[in-house]
């Protein structure tokens, strides 16, 4: 007995330190910049592969008896790998401008694609350890709280740069007055941060998986967020923030609370069962969070109002150096629909968007887009119908991994449940308009 003491604590401690190692990763990724710089992003990657060696030999050392459960990161784990099969050389092709033979592949990037696949893995590696290390109620409970606390402290940096800053530098030396919100250089890609902690925040609340007194504590960052959505003026993330509001009342009918108290809310367990019932009640609300997106889309991506008033300027021949630059959603979604109709099957490159949009996009060549401005189009574009099938094949995943939580016996469990999927709303959401999924958080 004496010898099996030692093991075992050693092997919690390492346990313990890969937790919270992979916690300290998490807060710091996001921080210049929302890893846009290429030492950061290199140094994510090292940090991840660093600590998946060390969590190996501790599996191979403790084993794991549940691998069941990974079985949901099977389709980003086959998305990398895809990755990959797209930098292979298949034959060669003569460049005229270097006047030599290149070899083909299908990626029209093949290392930007080789990099793109080592950040999925790494994202995939990461969240297998944190599948594996978050082992109970209070360490779940501090992935919850990183998360929020990582949303809320850029959101309350966001909004003193925004009534601070009056010269170039803030915290950051490349911060621009009027430039972007927080600590990144586009506005959007806040938002994308802010939907995630402000999905946690409001499921945790709304399902009331805290005690009471530690509800109020979450309910403070739930406004700052919110409010930071709004005083960063993305369209995306406002209409990302209503969405989650939204779905969060059509699962309220579905998904009971993790507690129930008092005979008060017994009578409103009562009226939300009537309301369950209702058929009316369900396709009202399922009307409404399709309408809200639908109308999004018109609103963000080229609503007619929007597209005249941008051509105003042409149109009494008074255009703008950049009329010909062709860099509104308007212009660049049907140049990407142009692009996946010519390489329907295994796209043109995860990471080789830029490259080969320069075929389809029909402008000066000043601004080339560098993104599709909607993650669907994009993994179309850059995986084609192999990628997309990977794509449904993870959503189908995860919607059955959420269905399995959402009847858990732990009130918690099922709250942050719940919460996750709130967050995962807004990003979807919002990824119909913009490209955070490109930036590490």
């Amino acid at each position: 007995m004496s010898s099996e003491l030692p093991s075992v604590r050693r092997s919690r401690l390492l346990s313990a330190a890969i937790f919270y190692s992979l916690l300290a990763v998490i807060a710091l990724v996001a921080v210049p910049y929302g890893s846009v710089e290429p030492w950061w992003r290199a140094a994510f990657l090292s940090a991840v592969f660093l600590l998946g060696a060390i969590a190996f030999v501790d599996f191979l050392l403790t084993g794991e008896s549940n691998i069941a459960r990974y079985s949901f990161l099977l389709p980003l784990l086959a998305l990398g790998i895809f990755g990959l099969v797209q930098t292979i050389p298949f034959g060669s092709a003569y460049s005229a401008a270097l006047a030599r033979n290149l070899p083909r592949t299908i990626s029209y990037d093949p290392h930007g694609t080789r990099v793109w696949a080592a950040e999925m893995l790494a994202l995939v590696l990461l969240a297998g350890m944190l599948l594996r290390y978050t082992t109970d109620e209070k360490k779940l409970k501090a992935l919850v709280y990183l998360v929020i606390g990582i949303a809320l402290a850029s959101a309350i940096f966001g909004i003193a740069r925004q009534t601070m800053q009056h010269q170039l530098g803030f915290g950051l030396p490349y911060l621009r007055p009027g430039i972007g919100y927080a600590q990144f250089i586009n506005k959007n890609h806040f938002a994308f941060l802010a939907e995630m902690g402000f999905g946690l925040a409001l499921g945790v609340v709304v399902w009331r998986g805290l005690a009471r007194e530690r509800l109020v504590i979450v309910v403070g960052p739930i406004l700052i967020l919110a409010g930071a959505a709004v005083l960063a003026n993305s369209r995306g993330g406002m209409l990302a923030v209503f969405s989650q509001i939204v779905f969060a009342g059509v699962l309220r009918l579905f998904v009971r609370p993790a507690k129930q108290h008092s005979k008060e809310e017994g009578k409103l367990s009562e009226l939300t069962k009537r309301l369950r019932a209702s058929p009316l009640v369900r396709v009202g609300l399922i009307v409404l969070l399709v309408a809200t997106v639908a109308l999004g889309t018109i609103w963000i991506g080229g609503a007619p109002l929007v597209a005249s008033l941008e051509a105003v300027p042409t149109e009494i021949g008074v255009a703008s150096d950049n009329s010909r630059w062709a860099v509104r959603r308007w212009d660049i979604w049907p140049a990407t629909l142009k692009m996946i109709k010519d390489h329907p099957i295994a796209g043109v490159g995860f990471g080789g968007y830029w490259m080969a949009i320069t075929e389809y996009h029909n402008a000066s060549g000043e601004m080339v887009p560098q993104e599709a401005h909607n993650d669907y189009l994009e993994l179309l574009s850059s995986g084609g119908l192999v990628g997309l099938a990977i794509g449904v094949w993870f959503v189908i995943s995860v919607i059955a991994r959420a269905r399995h939580n959402l009847v858990s016996e732990d009130g918690f469990e099922r709250s942050v449940c719940v919460a996750a999927l709130l967050g995962i709303t807004g990003v979807a959401v919002h990824s119909l308009f913009d490209f955070g999924l490109h930036l590490l958080f």
